[in-house]
């Protein structure tokens, strides 16, 4: 069935493609190199040609944080926008008593931290209960802005809320939610 010749055929065409996809391999990597090859090693800085000097102004935003009177925000509070708002939170939190991806959000205002029952909270919200032990306005509104910045860990994806206003009429209406 197989002589010598198509043995010798087949062998050659098969050491031939092998040839041909070191070759191509070659070819690739003298146009298209991946990689740190000579231009610093790993976890090296690489030199800039040029650098542009950037101001930080991360300072001046805190400070404007700082500076809002949270009080006077939630003295001015719209329970209606915070309803709107509050579109924002309920693909994970429910106010019927009922937990969701998160917990239940009813009856928030003045409750413990990490304190309904059933709920499998992450290990950094339990620790942050023990600094902030129950959700008053400031606490929510600190929250809110910036839930991983709060708690780092928490299992919050959310990103937050930017606007003060918005913070103070979401926290408004879970208030009206008791």
């Amino acid at each position: 069935m197989f002589n010598t010749m198509t043995v010798t055929k087949a062998a050659g065409a098969l050491i031939g493609a092998l040839l041909f996809l070191m070759l191509a391999n070659w070819a690739a990597s003298g146009l298209y190199h991946v990689g740190a090859a000579g231009h610093g090693g790993e976890g090296e800085e690489h030199a800039q040609a040029y650098t542009i000097p950037v101001e930080d102004a991360a300072g001046g935003e805190e400070a404007v944080e700082e500076t809002i009177d949270f009080a006077a925000l939630m003295a001015s509070a719209d329970v209606a926008a915070g309803e709107k708002d509050f579109g924002k939170c309920k693909a994970c939190h429910k106010l019927d008593g009922t937990d969701g991806v998160g917990p239940h959000l009813n009856g928030v205002v003045g409750r413990a931290v990490a304190s309904v029952g059933g709920f499998s909270y992450s290990p950094a919200m339990v620790e942050h209960a023990a600094e902030a032990p129950e959700w008053t306005h400031e606490a929510l509104q600190e929250f809110l802005a910036n839930p991983k910045g709060v708690v780092p860990g928490t299992k919050m994806s959310f990103a937050g809320l930017k606007d003060p206003q918005d913070r103070a009429d979401i926290i408004a209406y879970l208030e009206s939610q008791q």
